[in-house]
């Protein structure tokens, strides 16, 4: 797809006529009469990236100005502009300069992408207001309860003797079995079921006490 530069003032209008470019097929004496925009509409439909650019050059200026002053938006009519261009160059079989200008039939591609961007503007619009009317949405994380217990937990752990917690660590935390702990602590598995049995029950009576002090 040939680059389409942004909306703004065109350059210097070319030639529609290469003297090093023939003609192009199907070019008669009558469209020849219709003009330069006769020529490029001719060379257009045919896939001539350049007679994208000189209708580009061309008609630009239109169509950013007619887009501008309906939608009232600089963003919105360079972006309608833009699309303009790329939709005449898909579309460059159905443009047939024996029926019409190539600057009226411009001119229909961008009402149709004007009225394609107001259509956009009241679904968002649509949207924004069904989404204000719907509240606030439900809080995203943990529960308050839930960041305590996990709290009160962390607390227990921390007071468990540093062999208990490692074991306990490692299957609550890491989810790692009694056998792979007793393989990643050097511990015989005998002792890591051990650990782990009077770690759980020794943070279970904490926890049931009310978070006790050592001991108890």
């Amino acid at each position: 797809m040939t680059e389409i530069l942004p909306p703004g003032p065109p350059r210097e209008p070319r030639s529609a006529t290469d003297p090093g470019r023939p003609p192009a097929t199907g070019a008669t004496g009558s469209a020849a009469a219709e003009g330069p925009d006769g020529e490029i509409a001719l060379r257009l439909r045919a896939g001539d990236p350049e007679a994208l650019r000189l209708a580009y050059d061309r008609h630009a200026r239109v169509v950013h100005t007619v887009a501008l002053r309906v939608l009232q938006s600089h963003h919105d009519a360079e972006d309608v502009t833009q699309q303009v261009f790329v939709r005449a160059w898909r579309g460059r079989g159905g443009l047939d300069p024996e029926r019409g200008g190539l600057g009226p039939w411009l001119i229909g591609i961008t009402r149709r992408q004007i009225a394609d961007r107001l259509a956009l503007r009241a679904r968002e619009r649509a949207a924004a207001e069904g989404a204000v009317r719907a509240g606030p949405p439900p809080p995203v994380g943990p529960r308050p309860e839930q960041v305590v217990d996990v709290v009160v937990v962390a607390d227990e752990l921390d007071r468990l003797p540093e062999t208990q917690r490692r074991v306990v660590r490692l299957a609550f935390y890491d989810d790692l079995t009694q056998q792979q702990i007793s393989s990643v602590t050097g511990l015989p598995l005998g002792t890591v079921k051990s650990h782990l049995r009077r770690g759980v029950d020794r943070m279970r009576r904490r926890w049931e006490a009310g978070g006790a002090a050592p001991g108890a």
